[in-house]
């Protein structure tokens, strides 16, 4: 075997043991039975691969302990479904390692097919709960972008001084919180929904965490208008992460969403903006 070819075979050899353990942990600590099950029978087929790797280089390869110990504390934190989308978009096995592969190893462009083909499947029968409440998360997420973007723009200009532009920020904030989870759980409730409580638990969390990150360069900074540029990055930073998110759990279009909700809420704290100089021109009022 060529030098190049042995290398190749090591690293995808690494890559299957080291995403059977990967799998295999994510079962252990999944509570969803369904969901373990699908874990277990990629982590198996992973196994199946390893072991034909491990016949021609000839050598037991121990699996990339950091990269288990981080995938599996991605998925504590951000989420089962999305961890693992995220690993069959990245290049590996499955990829241009096993295309270059199938030149010396025919089985590598089978195994490439079989994987891709079995995973996808599999993983499209994960049910986890969080993605279930996407829609009451984009909820509160998105109204409390749009509105409290455009308040905290026209309390800047209608209002002198950060401190009070951060009290009304949060009175407007919290109590619009309270306002939308509660309208969510009626709305889901009146329809017979019986995630209505959670839905609204998501709803009003998701507005709220928003609130005090927009909120929270006015409670730092003297300077209102270095405090409103930098909460308008924060809005920016908060749809681009919330919608790579989304895109990678629901394989929706990023760039799509990403740019509706900043071109929203931009747009209404510019017009927000305006507004609050405008009634504080007209009204004399110099707070």
């Amino acid at each position: 075997m060529e030098t190049k070819a042995r290398n190749s075979a090591i690293s995808a050899q690494r890559t299957e043991i080291t995403e059977h353990f990967i799998y295999m942990k994510l079962a252990d600590r999944c509570k969803d039975k369904n969901n373990a099950e699908v874990l277990r029978a990629i982590g198996e087929q992973e196994m199946i691969h390893n072991r034909f790797w491990q016949s021609k280089t000839g050598i037991n390869i121990k699996p990339d302990k950091f990269r288990i110990a981080l995938v599996v504390f991605l998925a504590r934190i951000l989420g089962l479904t999305f961890v693992l989308k995220l690993m069959e978009k990245r290049e590996g096995t499955g990829s241009r390692l096993y295309k270059d592969l199938s030149l010396v190893f025919p089985e590598a462009g089978a195994f490439s097919n079989e994987e891709r083909n079995h995973e996808s499947s599999l993983l499209g029968m994960l049910d986890e709960e969080r993605l279930k409440h996407v829609g009451s998360i984009v909820l509160g997420l998105n109204d409390a972008l749009v509105e409290l973007t455009g308040a905290l723009a026209g309390f800047t200009l209608a209002l002198g001084d950060t401190r009070l532009i951060s009290l009304a920020g949060l009175i407007t904030g919290i109590s619009a919180s309270l306002s939308m989870a509660a309208s969510n759980y009626l709305s889901l409730k009146a329809e017979g929904d019986p995630r209505a409580k959670k839905s609204a638990v998501y709803t009003g969390i998701s507005y709220i965490i928003t609130v005090l990150l927009l909120i929270l360069p006015f409670l730092l900074l003297s300077d209102k208008f270095i405090a409103l540029t930098i909460t308008l990055l924060i809005v920016i930073i908060i749809i681009f992460c919330f919608n790579y998110y989304i895109s990678v759990a629901k394989e929706l279009s990023f760039r799509h969403r990403f740019s509706e909700m900043a071109l929203i809420s931009i747009g209404v704290a510019a017009i927000s903006f305006l507004i609050g100089f405008l009634l504080k021109s007209l009204l004399g009022i110099d707070v």
